[in-house]
């Protein structure tokens, strides 16, 4: 959508409210739910463990609970990435954001990346719930983008997304740019890690994001409605 039509809810909806922290506890979870459901963000984006306890929160809301899997490494077998991933999706994950296995694609088992990603569509679609592939760019070139990219065009995820937030560097505009421009309009693209202001987040959509993860969407929602009101 034009940037200049877009509205505060709408940017909002593409906002995944991120608390991946180790030492979450109950209060700060209680908070990302409150502060969720008071921006109406589209998800809150937190580790498998506490999905029960979100999905409580949550309960009643439009607002989907989001579980990160093999998380933030990605090097656990297919069969522990389905296995986390059911057992969030018993305990009320609406989305799952997994880490596909960087050193397989950079090691071009392109066979092996496809049947990771096939496992975890097929487990999340016939459960209804939506699937999320990171990528983890900043360890990627632009070849090993372009695989993952392609398979996923393929495989038919929901979104491709830049980053887990613990890599050396986050999204950036050049690489969303690329990963949409592969996957067409057959996968949506999710921009995360180090998305901080409501530029940033602009940025990112003007470059073909449409879903954005960031831990500072309460800040960039009020960003947004200061620059209204300045206007």
């Amino acid at each position: 959508m034009p940037l200049t039509t877009l509205t505060i809810n709408q940017l909002a909806q593409m906002i995944d409210h991120t608390f991946l922290k180790a030492y979450a506890q109950e209060q700060d979870l209680k908070r990302l739910c409150d502060e969720a459901k008071a921006n109406h963000f589209r998800m809150v984006a937190i580790n498998s463990a506490p999905v029960a306890y979100c999905h409580k929160q949550l309960k009643d809301t439009d607002i989907h609970v989001g579980a990160a899997v093999s998380f933030p490494l990605g090097q656990t077998t297919i069969e522990a990435k389905a296995f986390e991933s059911k057992d969030a999706i018993k305990n009320g994950a609406d989305e799952i954001d997994y880490v596909l296995n960087i050193g397989k694609l950079k090691d071009r088992k392109l066979a092996y990346i496809e049947k990771e990603m096939q496992t975890m569509v097929d487990l999340c679609h016939s459960n209804h719930v939506l699937v999320k592939v990171i990528l983890e760019t900043c360890y990627l070139n632009h070849a090993d983008i372009i695989n993952a990219c392609r398979i996923a065009k393929k495989i038919k995820p929901d979104f491709v997304k830049t980053s887990t937030g613990f890599g050396s560097t986050g999204a950036t505009i050049e690489n969303v740019r690329l990963m949409k421009q592969t996957v067409g309009s057959s996968v949506k693209v999710k921009a995360a890690g180090g998305i901080q202001t409501l530029q940033d987040a602009l940025s990112m959509i003007t470059a073909g994001a449409q879903r954005i993860g960031t831990s500072h969407g309460v800040e960039i929602i009020n960003q947004m409605k200061q620059s209204q009101q300045d206007d």
